[in-house]
C-alpha cells in the first residue's frame, strides 16, 4: 500500500475509532486477520496507530502489517517459547506510561496463540487489559458448520500427536453435547479424519480449509465420507484447517432392551477402560448390540454415571 493510501486508512479508522478513550499504562489485546487483510478493523488500526510499542508473536509478521498501515513501531518479540520473559519487558513500558498492543500472527491472542501469560501478569500487577476483537478463525468456522443440534461450542485446538492419547482424546470429546472446534496441520489432517471416520462415523464434521483466504473452502459430511473425499485431490490436504464436529445427536436409548447383565458389564468395564474398548467387551460377553450399547455409554458418561 502506498503512503497517500496508507495515511487515508489511519485517517478512515481515526474518524471512526477515534472517539473512544485510550488511556496510558494499558495493554492493548488486538486481533489481527487470519488471512485477508481486508478484516483488519479500523478500531484495530487506530489502536496501533496510538500504541507506544507492539508486542508481537512473529516480528517479521507484525513487521510487515505495520508497514502496509505506515507505520514504524518499537516490536517486542513475546511468542511461546519466552513469554514469561518478555512479558516483563512489556510490564516495564506499562509502568512507564506507555500503551503496549499485544497481537498474534493472526487471529485473536490468548486462544491457541500466546498472550494468555502477558495478560494475566499485567492484570496481577493491577494494570489494565482493554480487548481489540475481531477476527477469529474458532468463530468463523462455526459461523458456516450449521450445527443445529449443539448446545454451545467448546475450542478444542490441537489433539495431541501421539496416536493413543489422540484417539482417547477424540473419544472423550464424543458424547459432547456441543460442537467441538479442532484446529489441525497439513501433514496431519489426513491422519486426523481417518480416525473420524473410524470412530465416529455417522457424525457430521464441518472441514474449513484457508479461511478467508484465496483459495478458502468450507465443506460439510459425514466422517465416514472424510477420507474418501481428501483422497480425492491432494489440494484438500494443503493449508491451514479448521473443523468442527458437530455435536452428538440426541438419541433416547431404550434402557430395558438391553439385558441387566450388558448394563452391569458396560459399568464396570467403564471405570477402567477407554469407552470404545468397554463397549467392545460388554458387547462380546453379552451378546447385546454394540451400536445400542455405545450409546448407552454414551449417555452415562454424559451424566457423569460411569463412575
Amino acid at each position: 500500500m502506498d503512503a497517500s493510501a496508507s495515511t487515508l486508512l489511519r485517517d478512515a479508522a481515526a474518524a471512526a475509532a477515534g472517539g473512544q478513550q485510550y488511556p496510558a499504562s494499558t495493554l492493548y489485546v488486538v486481533a489481527t486477520p487470519i488471512g485477508n487483510l481486508a478484516d483488519l478493523t479500523l478500531r484495530a488500526i487506530q489502536v496501533l496507530s496510538l500504541v507506544d510499542a507492539v508486542a508481537c508473536e512473529d516480528t517479521r509478521v507484525t513487521g510487515g502489517l505495520l508497514r502496509h498501515l505506515g507505520l514504524d513501531k518499537p516490536l517486542v518479540a513475546l511468542h511461546q517459547h519466552n513469554e514469561h520473559a518478555a512479558s516483563g519487558q512489556v510490564l516495564e513500558r506499562l509502568r512507564a506510561g506507555q500503551r503496549v498492543a499485544y497481537v498474534s500472527d493472526a487471529g485473536t491472542p490468548a486462544i491457541s496463540d500466546p498472550g494468555a501469560v502477558l495478560v494475566a501478569a499485567v492484570a496481577q500487577q493491577g494494570l489494565r487489559v482493554f480487548p481489540v476483537p475481531g477476527a477469529s478463525s474458532a468463530v468463523t468456522a462455526l459461523s458456516v458448520a450449521g450445527d443445529v443440534q449443539a448446545d454451545g461450542f467448546v475450542f478444542s485446538g490441537f489433539l495431541p500427536t501421539k496416536a493413543g492419547e489422540r484417539r482417547e482424546a477424540l473419544l472423550a470429546l464424543a458424547a459432547s453435547p456441543r460442537a467441538q472446534v479442532l484446529f489441525e496441520a497439513p501433514h496431519r489432517i489426513n491422519a486426523l479424519t481417518d480416525l473420524l471416520a473410524e470412530l465416529l462415523p455417522e457424525r457430521r464434521v464441518t472441514v474449513c480449509r484457508e479461511l478467508t483466504k484465496q483459495f478458502e473452502a468450507v465443506n460439510t459430511m459425514l466422517a465416514v465420507d472424510l477420507p474418501a473425499w481428501m483422497q480425492a485431490d491432494a489440494m484438500r490436504a494443503r493449508g491451514e484447517f479448521v473443523l468442527v464436529l458437530h455435536a452428538a445427536p440426541s438419541v433416547a436409548v431404550d434402557e430395558a432392551a438391553l439385558p441387566p447383565a450388558a448394563t452391569r458389564a458396560l459399568l464396570v468395564l467403564m471405570r477402567e477402560l477407554p469407552l470404545k474398548q468397554a463397549v467392545s467387551l460388554a458387547a462380546e460377553l453379552s451378546g447385546s448390540p454394540r451400536n445400542a450399547l455405545y450409546e448407552h455409554a454414551l449417555a452415562l458418561k454424559k451424566a457423569g454415571d460411569q463412575v
